[in-house]
């Protein structure tokens, strides 16, 4: 049980413990006509906002141009279906766009070409789409990796038709280059009977969209980027391949650039060996991406472990069908060794014997990411609630920010995906001031007009003689 008021904006800063920059997230998602895109300083003080404009995430480059989209197409046809990815600049002037993916016609509206992007995409120079010192990313040129959807039929999945994940990769001229199809390597990943069963008679079937399955939902994508495992000659760690979680089968895997094939995959079951067992059931996970070289903790994979319900299998109480059968009410971050799969790094900390999450106020069921960042704290999206949290590596909260941005539609202030960007990034502005914000204690903050918290009069009980 959360509050049903409380404070929005900054709450905690600590400049010195702190990777001071700014942060940009879409404030209401799929909502164009609402507050649109923002961008923060640390302090919580909006300094640009881009209204008008949708992110499936938004991304900064240097030089103040961000990324996103101009809108999103209607639920009843198309299930989280972008317009088109485009490229613009502090002004919000449109300098790259791409939508000639398909050439689609909705009822009642006008054929289009729509890019039909969704959760992910990368440009050229960055593998991750995040700042990584000396990988930026680039604005006038290079190559864009784009995580999309196709309409299909697979018989070995379902008789049902499936909104299929794609990846491709286009020019900056638009131009088609490669193109990945995720239900083309469903005999790679492993499912069970059980979970071959279940999804045959609901391939994550939605209420939106068609009704289509959204059998995997990829909800992210990104390069591997130059890392120790390849140098050490593990082939599977190329720099090119390319890394995508799967929130709905609770797979994370890895795919080879040049052929497809999957070369690494954690997931969907976690109770095969010790490694895995220790690790413990991933569950509608989100952002998981191998961190950069450059940053702390770099070639170790980091991700959002949801929690919530997904997966694939037998019937539980809790999962009469069998969809959604991995369960869990808490979430966690975590950073481990893709070779060995030891957890190097969780937040909330492990709990130690006997003491479970059950109380653990740390939980997004859906959204949500992680962020490495240069001194080795990382930034959390708690994104169901709207909560951004930089956490140092000792798990000290050193800034929080609550969203104060509510959806009209969602009723909710839900943020997919924050990022934090240098200053440096930003030319239009001047850096601004930095002001500590100090923890407040929650025993004594009052709102205006609440009775003050007053000693009481204590009355010790006699025992009778």
């Amino acid at each position: 049980m959360t509050s049903s008021v409380y404070p929005t904006g900054t709450t905690i800063y600590d400049p010195e413990k702190c990777w001071n920059g700014y942060t940009i997230f879409q404030a209401t998602l799929h909502q164009t006509r609402g507050v649109g895109v923002v961008l923060i300083d640390m302090n919580g003080n909006a300094v640009n906002q881009w209204k008008g404009f949708d992110g499936f995430p938004n991304k900064m480059l240097p030089g103040g141009y961000i990324m996103g989209g101009t809108g999103v197409r209607n639920f009843k046809y198309g299930f989280q279906d972008m317009f088109d990815l485009v490229q613009v600049d502090w002004n919000g002037s449109i300098v790259w766009k791409f939508e000639k993916y398909e050439r689609i016609k909705d009822p009642r509206q006008k054929p289009r070409w729509m890019a039909r992007q969704h959760h992910d995409y990368q440009r050229e120079g960055n593998p991750v789409g995040y700042y990584v010192p000396g990988m930026d990313p680039l604005t006038d040129k290079g190559n864009t990796l784009i995580l999309c959807h196709k309409n299909l039929i697979n018989p070995k999945i379902s008789d049902k038709r499936l909104a299929d994940d794609t990846i491709i990769e286009v020019t900056w001229d638009g131009k088609i280059i490669w193109e990945w199809v995720c239900s083309e390597h469903f005999d790679e990943m492993g499912f069970s009977e059980e979970a071959k069963n279940t999804m045959a008679r609901n391939p994550g079937m939605t209420f939106t969209g068609g009704g289509t399955g959204d059998w995997m939902h990829m909800n992210s994508m990104s390069t591997l980027g130059p890392n120790r495992w390849f140098d050490q000659g593990d082939e599977r760690f190329h720099p090119d391949n390319i890394i995508w979680g799967g929130r709905q089968t609770n797979i994370t895997a890895i795919i080879d650039r040049k052929t497809g094939n999957i070369v690494w995959q954690l997931g969907p079951e976690f109770t095969g060996t010790p490694a895995l067992r220790n690790m413990g059931q991933i569950i509608g996970q989100h952002h998981a991406h191998l961190i950069p070289r450059g940053l702390p903790g770099e070639a170790n994979i980091l991700v959002f472990d949801n929690g919530g319900s997904a997966g694939y299998g037998n019937p539980t109480p809790g999962a009469p069908t069998g969809l959604g059968n991995a369960q869990r009410d808490h979430s966690r971050i975590l950073e481990f060794d893709p070779t060995t799969l030891e957890v190097g790094w969780q937040y909330p900390p492990r709990p130690t014997r006997g003491m479970g999450a059950m109380h653990s106020p740390f939980y997004s069921s859906f959204v949500s990411s992680a962020q490495r960042l240069p001194n080795g704290n990382t930034l959390i999206t708690e994104g169901q609630d709207g909560r951004f949290l930089e956490v140092t590596p000792e798990h000290e909260i050193v800034w929080e920010y609550m969203s104060p941005y509510t959806s009209r539609m969602l009723k909710t202030n839900m943020v997919y995906r924050a990022y934090r960007v240098p200053y440096e990034w930003v030319p239009q502005i001047d850096k601004p001031k930095e002001k500590a914000i100090p923890r407040l204690d929650n025993n004594k903050f009052r709102v205006p007009g609440s009775p003050r918290k007053r000693p009481l009069k204590v009355t010790l009980i006699q025992k009778r003689k």
